[in-house]
């Protein structure tokens, strides 16, 4: 349910964050036990960047911008906390992670995802479907 109560939602690139409030988010928006990630660690050493999004009660929502140091950058992990959810905020991560990657030089931007999130990813983030393949490692 959203809390209006929360002040309006800022998405910053390459916003701070500690390594405890990503996990927790992530946490809750993937249904799994918070884990002890290092995710500034992993972001530090792997990704183009990240976008962070925040109310006045905190972090709020968080996408990961993966890149291959050239045309291509990935989006993953996107994550928005339920008491922010359908207010924008998955769209709005993903638009600043949209144009840093196109400011970095990327040609291309990719994501994957599970068919109920096919609206979100096509529709509000503007996507395009294509083929793409998947070979589970382990």
């Amino acid at each position: 349910m959203p809390d209006p109560a929360a002040g309006p939602v800022h998405a910053e690139w390459r916003g701070p964050f500690t390594n405890a409030e990503v996990d927790a988010l992530h946490a809750e928006a993937f249904g799994h036990a918070a884990l002890g990630d290092d995710w500034a660690g992993r972001l530090t050493r792997l990704s183009l960047g990240w976008v962070v999004a925040r109310d006045d009660h905190g972090l709020v929502g968080f996408v990961n911008v993966a890149w291959d140091g050239g045309a291509h950058a990935f989006v993953l992990d996107t994550a928005v906390a339920g008491r922010a959810r359908r207010q924008g905020v998955g769209a709005r991560l993903v638009a600043v992670a949209r144009e840093q990657s196109a400011a970095a030089g990327c040609e291309w931007l990719h994501v994957d995802f599970e068919d109920r999130l096919r609206d979100f990813y096509l529709d509000a983030c503007g996507f395009t479907p294509t083929s793409a393949g998947l070979l589970r490692l382990r």
